[in-house]
């Protein structure tokens, strides 16, 4: 290149410039109508924003080459955005333990296979898919042995729903615990699972009419064994092996889960090597020593299995707050909802602590047994403080219930099923806590029972 080519091209790029800060300046003088902060403000006072008036750095290099990740990864700038464990929830070492979802940063009502929660009572088994059989046996006609070739063979399905532990929410009984909506509410996601329904397996095995229960159990060295109603068997119930578009993850029970839409996740077993039909219940150890739930009674229940209707505000959040928000900003509130019932048809929202409330708008698919994603648009008034909850509704008739609501049936002593309205209380610096909004409570010791006083 010659010297004049390079001068008129240095030239070229100087006008360019020039001719972005002429326009950025130019609009700047017919913006004064725009709401909030003005995207020119900058400009007009003969500064710029670099990140516009100049190319950005990766525009003007190459990028990577299509092969570089051919298992796409997320970009650096998400490295926040993981799952996150904690010795508190660990039942003596991590390998039983649980992971929890960062559904702050959750969009839509799919859970990307990487960020999915994570349940574990042994750790994570490597199963090789060649050596996998799947035995079918006790009251049917013809027990069986599959392969997962075998298994594939049978009619395919793909449905939306969610998993959610029995335990999400577990910590938060006598009061927040965590300051953080991934640690207090973390223990679910959602996906598109792939299988089939294990009622048309049962059809070609033929299922013996005193088959009442069945009995699901892993392969992994803590043998998940757990008792499964027949009715919900000859319901949803699916044998799945594809979670969002791809095979099941090995934290997610690759390579074959059992998925029971809308009940607790201690129950839908991972790495599935056994079904056996019976008369009666197995009375397996998860159910009898665990994931029941203590009344104040004394007495647990046991054998309940549906996570019942629920919902939380994800935006904002301890962990995305509103502090960088100023006086009069626009801000869309954002969360979740959900039903192991049935679909979510109405959320109610409050800034209030639950004294009064509004009607939050729904969002995209609505579909049974799923999240539901809701929002509400809010105006920003720096240095209110102002308590966030929402409560759902689903088309089952299930009302989400305050925190007395639920605690005069089950106390404070049990661990799952919680599904209390949940409250976030912004700061007047915009930052978010975790706080419980109680209704006065008066305990009769005599009869053993706690009634409501007063009103939250």
């Amino acid at each position: 290149m010659s010297n004049n080519e390079i001068k008129n091209s240095e030239l070229d790029v100087q006008t360019e410039q020039t001719n972005r800060r002429d326009f950025f300046k130019k609009a700047a003088l017919g913006v004064g109508a725009l709401a909030g902060t003005s995207l020119f403000a900058n400009e007009a006072a003969g500064e710029g924003d670099p990140n516009i008036m100049h190319h950005v750095k990766w525009g003007q290099t190459w990028g990577d080459p299509v092969d570089k990740n051919l298992y796409g990864i997320p970009s650096a700038y998400e490295h926040n955005n993981t799952r996150r464990g904690t010795k508190l929830l660990a039942s003596g070492n991590l390998r039983a333990s649980i992971a929890v979802a960062p559904i702050h940063e959750s969009q839509g009502i799919i859970t990307p296979n990487g960020l999915f929660f994570s349940r574990s009572h042994g750790g994570t088994a490597h199963v090789d898919p060649n050596e996998y059989r799947l035995m079918i046996h006790g009251l049917v006609e013809k027990p069986i042995v599959l392969t997962l070739e075998e298994l594939k063979r049978y009619p395919s399905v793909s449905r939306t729903h969610f998993i959610e532990c029995p335990a999400n929410g577990g910590q938060e009984w006598r009061g927040p615990q965590f300051n953080s909506l991934q640690f207090a509410k973390g223990f679910m996601s959602s996906a598109e699972w792939t299988g089939v329904y294990l009622k048309d397996i049962l059809k070609d095995l033929g299922l013996k009419p005193t088959a009442k229960w069945m009995l699901a159990e892993g392969s992994d060295n803590s043998e998940m064994g757990r008792t499964i109603p027949i009715d919900k068997v000859l319901d949803d119930a699916m044998l799945v092996w594809g979670q969002n578009g791809e095979a099941l993850r090995p934290e997610q029970g690759y390579p074959v889960r059992i998925m029971l839409p809308g009940w607790e996740g201690n129950l839908m077993v991972k790495w599935l090597k056994r079904l056996k039909f019976s008369n009666e219940p197995f009375f397996a150890k998860e159910e009898t020593s665990k994931y029941t739930a203590l009344k104040p009674s004394g007495k647990a229940i046991q054998h309940f299995y549906a996570n019942e209707v629920n919902s939380t505000v994800t935006h904002p959040s301890p962990e995305i707050d509103w502090s960088n928000l100023k006086d009069g900003d626009r801000v869309e509130i954002q969360g979740l909802a959900w039903s192991g019932m049935g679909t979510i048809t109405a959320v109610d929202f409050s800034i209030d602590g639950g004294k009064n409330y509004v009607k939050a708008n729904l969002k995209g698919l609505v579909l049974p047994k799923s999240w539901t994603r809701w929002s509400i648009m809010h105006t920003y008034k720096k240095g209110q403080v102002i308590q966030l909850a929402s409560r759902a509704i689903d088309d089952a008739g299930y009302i989400q219930p305050t925190v007395d609501q639920e605690t005069l049936i089950t106390g404070v002593e049990a661990v799952y099923h919680r599904n209390a309205v949940e409250t976030w209380e912004v700061q007047p610096d915009g930052k978010v806590r975790h706080v419980m909004v109680r209704s006065q409570l008066k305990y009769d010791k005599e009869t053993g029972t706690m009634s409501i006083e007063g009103k939250a």
